[in-house]
């Protein structure tokens, strides 16, 4: 058992190395690594005697795993038809900014935050919403993208001291 592998390991003694409970196990892992390393997902694969195709098809067929790496923060903005009318593309464009994300782009470059645009986040009634972590914020505009960013930043530096 390797170093890198010795969580994932851990979590899947916690299951029984039971197949039919993978989905937790992935779960948990990306509780861990934030998203689901490749990697990882094989070994998963081989402690559990499961084809490798399994686990990534369980993997990229629920939104809810990445398989690429994501920010220590994440950022939702809603892009359902009440928060679209009322604007959210202007939201997403803001955080683009604020964050320097370009093209495709969806995590910054120091892995400090990553931005999803979301279909609906069950909030239309304060659209636009957008969410940072677990903080839901409402009749959101540009200018209050940029302050709720900075103010994660600052509680990031205050945390570092």
């Amino acid at each position: 058992m390797t170093e890198k592998f010795a969580p994932t390991d851990k979590i899947l003694e916690e299951h029984g190395y039971d197949a039919t409970k993978l989905i937790p196990i992935l779960q948990q892992v990306q509780e861990i690594y934030r998203y689901l390393p490749e990697d990882v997902m094989r070994h998963i694969a081989d402690k559990l005697n499961i084809s490798p195709a399994k686990v990534f098809g369980v993997a990229t067929f629920f939104a809810h795993f990445a398989i690429t790496p994501k920010g220590k923060h994440i950022i939702k903005v809603c892009n359902g038809t009440a928060c679209h009318v009322k604007g959210s593309a202007n939201l997403i464009n803001a955080v683009k900014t604020k964050l320097k994300l370009t093209g495709n782009q969806e995590t910054t470059a120091d892995g400090m935050f990553t931005l999803e645009c979301v279909s609906c986040l069950g909030a239309c009634g304060l659209a636009p919403v957008m969410v940072i972590d677990e903080t839901v914020h409402g009749q959101c505009t540009p200018e209050l993208v940029s302050k709720y960013i900075d103010e994660v930043i600052a509680a990031e530096a205050k945390n570092a001291k």
